[in-house]
């Protein structure tokens, strides 16, 4: 029997809903998804890529097949946590999904929902036979039960907000698409069937928001919920904190669970745009002068707000901002038909006897034709309430939210159970509809704690190796395994209350910890440090380093080692800036320290900037003693390379910008402690790695380059992937990584484990006692859950693998996509949580595993190197010699297209 029935007698697909024959609607999206996957094949034929054979080990079917979980982790200490995910009870009801259209066509969910509403308040008794849909605002309608018809039209009439008084007539055409049984759902989570039934479990969750979705004092945002009742934070220049909650319905060991967290996004107060844009470029509009940097913000942030007249008594009539005038709105004038060329000024007074105030600010451009907007004075225009903020937020608005969403882990757990009571689904109409009960319990789990590994350090240390505690240690008595040397060095000011002999203080404070760490750090600089402006950075720094080579023309042989650099705590582009220009153009390595750190200079803050410095001028801070006695699972038997990878997008607003790929990979075995990176820029919000190929053979022949060794496993950890990317990266990166090797010799076929890790999930974890619990009250590092909240069948797991400072730690989830390695769950996530403790810039394990955080880290500098529409190829080490870093200049490489640099970069 089929889990799936259509009236046309249509076939079972694995868990997607069963179209009827000729429903263009839907053929249309099918379309659209085969010409995404035409596209990828074309890209994988012009890098003559072919689809990896899988492992033996793989579950799914078509073309869907990931990693079937070798079995679950013994190793660690057990201890039970809390889990904010809640079971979900099914009743067996038969699921039914509709497509719907409306004519005329709205983008906006919102009015789409409105719609539908309108439509069951009419009809529901009626044509609908009291059947309760649900409705995700765009094509897709589900009933518990078949509805009375194949398909309908209906007409339903709305107030139209933005035509004050007037009513927008609607044709909706509601037709039947399929069927689903649940059963096919239950017997997914009980492993009993390969394929995850998307479709089901996508409707499910539609039914768990719809009452939430169905209020007016609600904001619904993709499967997260905002509103100011829920409480709201101040975050300044005219934005406020909402918070709200997040929702998702996830296929689990334990069955159906409901994932629920808390969360705060920024929202635009609802005021006047004048008050409005003085909050925003901190001005009082009655007696400031408008610079052009003011007008230009201003038009960024209002571009696309929503608002509503107030100077025409009761109508309240709704536009959108397209823009600004050119022109201040004293002198703006506009022509009609009526009147000719009017003042706007006169028309207001005349009209609508309004006086305008702030004659010298731009108006705004509203309406649906650009080439004749309607002009509309800032003062007379309120910002309709409840539109979410979704460009970049200023460093003081950052620091806002973060404190707005920042809670103890109890506090977090006390407030998510609160959201289940008042959610109240035992009462609600829909999921009493659909058959679903939500347990009010959060999930306990018995989970493990792993040991730390054991860190070695120098022989001639007081203290030859460490064992972290609590996920962190420190450099007291202890020397760096392999110090560096800075022979060669200067000093500049840009802060204008530290003095010479300030920064003289300070350098030699930072030398003597460099010394004392096990560093050869030169006493004297070869330049007398300087106090200079920031305003023509790069003459200075040219000039300067020219100098510094001056000063070593005894020895021709040498070059500067490094600069360091003390900036304003408000510096603006001043870091990126003097980091592009030292390590694209001038090939220095710099160490950048905050005037605020500076004039404390207490020694955790020195020793911190020596481990800094010390992988910048090709030393290493530390090494896993497991690794130099070969004892780290699998990856010590046979020569090995670890990569990591991310990608980099460009913030919402900058949509001329590329996106940014960044590849690193080891280049030291066993120690795995040394990483080469490169990047390069692709296109504006594309996540596939699309040179991917290319750059990892770079990084494999680096690394036969570095230790004459040929690596014989591949282990890739790729951050930045969510669950829907998974096929698209099986199908082409792995595909990418074989090639590369095939590159190198025909018959070079390295075994690969590629791991996807997510920090961007809701999932969190809660202390039970004292046995679990971090002196933050958070869980303790090294917690490692494999089981009931985990997938029902494919290999993952989540790792806390850092010590909580302030707010709720966040585990990483770790999803193995491809495995020739033949990892065992205890081999693995040994592995993993040992690469959280070799990251060079601290002395704490990281929360991912390191090389993950270098490639986030690299691809983060590499986007301030290039202009937009670079197009771009950075090569770049955490160690390198000398003869490296002296070449580390701008160079144009012919074989490549457009504007290509290459760099040496140091994570």
């Amino acid at each position: 029997m089929s889990s799936y029935q259509s009236g046309h007698g249509g076939q079972s697909r694995g868990g997607v809903w069963i179209q009827h024959v000729g429903h263009s609607d839907n053929q249309g999206q099918g379309s659209a998804s085969q010409y995404s996957a035409n596209k990828l094949e074309e890209q994988m034929s012009e890098l003559a890529l072919q689809p990896a054979a899988p492992p033996e080990n793989m579950v799914g079917t078509g073309k869907t097949k990931f990693l079937h979980r070798p079995g679950k982790g013994t190793r660690g200490r057990k201890v039970v946590v809390r889990a904010n995910h809640f079971l979900v009870q099914l009743s067996g009801k038969e699921l039914h999904h509709y497509d719907v259209t409306i004519i005329p066509t709205v983008t906006s969910r919102g009015t789409n929902r409105e719609v539908m509403r309108a439509l069951v308040k009419v009809y529901g008794h009626s044509n609908l036979e009291g059947r309760l849909p649900v409705y995700d605002g765009r094509k897709s309608l589900y009933t518990a039960g078949p509805l009375p018809f194949e398909s309908r039209r209906f007409e339903v009439s709305l107030a139209d907000e933005d035509q004050f008084l007037r009513e927008r007539v609607f044709k909706v055409e509601i037709k039947h698409v399929g069927s689903a049984d649940l059963r096919y759902l239950e017997a997914f989570l009980m492993g009993g069937q390969p394929d995850a039934p998307q479709g089901v479990i996508q409707a499910l969750d539609i039914v768990l928001g719809e009452h939430p979705s169905s209020s007016n004092s609600i904001i619904p945002v993709g499967r997260s919920f905002f509103s100011d009742s829920f409480g709201s934070h101040k975050l300044g220049d005219g934005l406020d904190s909402w918070r709200g909650f997040y929702k998702s319905l996830r296929p689990t060991q334990m069955g159906l669970s409901l994932n629920v967290n808390t969360l705060s996004t920024a929202f635009v107060v609802s005021t006047l745009v004048s008050e409005f844009v003085s909050k925003l470029i901190g001005k009082n509009l009655n007696n400031s002068r408008l610079t052009n940097a003011d007008i230009m913000k201003m038009k960024r942030v209002l571009k696309g707000i929503k608002v509503e007249v107030t100077h025409r008594g009761a109508t309240r009539r709704k536009y959108r901002i397209s823009g600004l005038t050119t022109v201040a709105t004293r002198d703006l004038t506009f022509t009609c038909d009526e009147l000719g060329t009017k003042k706007l000024v006169d028309y207001f007074r005349e009209v609508y006897q309004h006086n305008i105030r702030f004659l010298d600010l731009p108006c705004l451009e509203v309406g649906s034709n650009p080439k004749r907007p309607i002009y509309l004075p800032m003062e007379v225009c309120m910002i309709v309430k409840g539109q979410r903020y979704e460009k970049k937020l200023n460093e003081n608005q950052k620091t806002n939210l973060l404190r707005a969403t920042c809670q103890k882990p109890v506090d977090r757990e006390n407030n998510i159970i609160k959201i289940l009571r008042d959610n109240n689904y035992s009462e609600d109409t829909f999921a009493i509809e659909f058959g679903l009960t939500v347990s009010r319990q959060p999930t306990t789990i018995e989970s493990r704690v792993l040991p730390p590994p054991l860190l070695k350090y120098h022989e001639t240390g007081v203290q030859k190796d460490c064992m972290p505690r609590f996920g962190a240690w420190n450099m007291n008595d202890k020397k760096l395994v392999n110090g560096g040397k800075v022979n060669f060095w200067y000093c500049i000011s840009f802060s204008p209350n530290f003095t010479p002999n300030d920064a003289r203080w300070f350098c030699k404070e930072l030398g003597d910890m460099c010394r004392v760490s096990g560093m050869e750090f030169a006493e004297r600089p070869i330049l007398p440090p300087i106090v200079a402006a920031g305003d023509r950075l790069e003459t200075l720094l040219k000039s300067r380093y020219r100098e510094a080579v001056s000063a070593l023309r005894d020895r021709p042989d040498k070059l500067p080692d490094l600069l360091i650099a003390i900036l304003p705590d408000n510096n603006g582009n001043l870091y990126s800036n003097l980091k592009r220009i030292c390590e694209t153009e001038i090939g220095l390595v710099t160490q950048c320290c905050l005037t605020k750190k500076v004039v404390r200079a207490n020694p955790v803050y020195l020793s911190n900037l020596a481990l800094k410095i010390n992988v910048k001028v090709g030393g290493r801070n530390t090494v896993l003693a497991d690794a130099i006695t070969r004892r780290v699972p699998v990856v010590s038997r046979e020569p090995t390379i670890i990569f990591g990878a991310d990608v980099s997008h460009p913030p919402p607003g900058e949509d001329g910008n590329p996106s940014i790929a960044a590849v690193v990979a080891s280049q030291d075995w066993p120690e795995m402690t040394t990483y080469l990176g490169t990047s390069r820029t692709q296109k504006h919000r594309q996540e596939i790695i699309f040179h991917l190929s290319e750059m990892v053979k770079n990084l494999l022949v680096s690394f036969r380059r570095k230790t004459n060794l040929e690596p014989k496993k591949i282990i890739f950890f790729r951050d930045g992937v969510s669950e829907g990317q998974f096929q698209r990266v099986l199908h082409y990166e792995i595909s990418a990584i074989r090639n590369a090797c095939k590159q190198l010799r025909a018959d070079y076929v390295p075994s690969i484990t590629f791991i996807v890790v997510q920090k961007r999930h809701h999932t969190r974890l809660f202390p039970t006692d004292n046995r679990s619990m971090d002196r933050s009250g958070n869980i303790l590092p090294g917690t490692v859950v494999d089981t009931k909240i985990c997938h029902p069948i494919e290999f993952d797991f989540y790792l806390c693998s850092h010590a909580g400072i302030q707010g709720t730690s966040r585990p990483a989830h770790y999803r193995v996509l491809w495995d020739d390695n033949g990892f065992s769950a205890d081999e693995l996530q040994t592995l993993t949580y040992y690469l959280c403790y070799i990251n060079a810039r601290c002395t704490r394990s990281v929360s991912i595993v390191a090389p993950t955080y270098y490639a986030h880290h690299f691809a983060s500098r590499s986007s301030s190197y290039l202009e937009p529409g670079d197009l771009g190829s950075f090569v770049a080490g955490s160690s390198a010699s000398r003869d490296e870093a002296s070449s580390a200049m701008i160079k144009q490489l012919p074989a490549l297209k457009d504007n290509v640099k290459e760099v040496m970069f140091y994570c």
